[in-house]
């Protein structure tokens, strides 16, 4: 929640304790109450960055900068008396700090950990980068993108009476995936040339007939049942984008596997 989403509510509580002044007198008596407490220009604007994008166009008339003023005067008054009554030393203060503390340590170790995935894997695509000869050469084998839709079922016995069913009733397609499919929305219809998806679904879907059910077929995924619904042939220049982030794809499965000879994976499963 921003800092200051309340800010017209406290506007118009400080307006009615105010509502004889005029701006200019409002401003005296904000320089007046913040005594020995500075209100800088960053600290407005500070104020003004918080604001959701309606209060930050309020604050820029004249009545909603000397509220906005109002507000920082309080808050930075009511700082000062919190910082000479002792309440820094609280424990409940502490606990929350300490508390907070861990929570943005958290936050950046994960984005430390993120930031360095993200460049090793920038500088190991330069490295794997493949060459024009190579990209030309996958595309003489795979010239074509296939279009599946695909219901994945959990076991191989309700996949095995799904695949009987629509075999016999292919148009019961959208009943039976409504019902059954554990795919997310965005994997029950997809579109992927070779080497962009799952090696056995694909090499079955190459082969099938446009409209005919195929399955099943047993992934980390699940069991699959596809029909193939369109093929679909490319340009080198629409493939090659897509046969270069394939073949370093490859490159990098493979990387993998050296390193995990490499490195011992050791997994620390409380709920095994």
């Amino acid at each position: 929640m921003k800092r200051y989403v309340y800010f017209l509510v406290l506007c118009l509580s400080i307006a009615a304790c105010h509502k004889e002044q005029n701006p200019a007198q409002q401003s005296a008596a904000a320089r007046a109450n913040a005594s020995n407490v500075t209100i800088t220009q960053q600290d407005i604007q500070n104020g003004i960055d918080l604001l959701d994008e309606q209060d930050r166009k309020f604050a820029q008339t004249s009545f909603g900068k000397q509220n906005l003023l109002q507000i920082l005067v309080r808050e930075k008054i009511v700082l000062q008396d919190a910082l000479s009554s002792g309440l820094k030393q609280s424990k409940d203060y502490q606990e929350a700090l300490k508390q907070k503390r861990a929570e943005l340590d958290a936050i950046y170790d994960q984005f430390a950990q993120e930031t360095l995935i993200r460049a090793w894997y920038e500088e190991k695509g330069k490295e794997l980068e493949p060459s024009e000869k190579e990209i030309k050469d996958y595309y003489k084998k795979y010239p074509y993108e296939m279009t599946i839709k695909q219901i994945v079922v959990d076991n191989a016995q309700t996949a095995d009476q799904t695949l009987r069913t629509l075999k016999s009733s292919p148009g019961r397609w959208k009943e039976i995936s409504r019902q059954l499919n554990t795919a997310p929305t965005a994997l029950q219809t997809l579109t992927f040339m070779p080497g962009e998806y799952l090696d056995n679904l694909e090499a079955v879907a190459a082969n099938s007939s446009t409209g005919k059910v195929q399955g099943f077929f047993k992934t980390p995924q699940g069991f699959h049942i596809i029909m193939k619904t369109g093929e679909n042939r490319l340009t080198l220049e629409q493939a090659t984008p897509r046969i270069r982030q394939i073949l370093i794809n490859q490159r990098l499965d493979e990387l993998f596997d050296t390193l995990k000879t490499k490195y011992e994976v050791i997994i620390d499963d409380q709920n095994k």
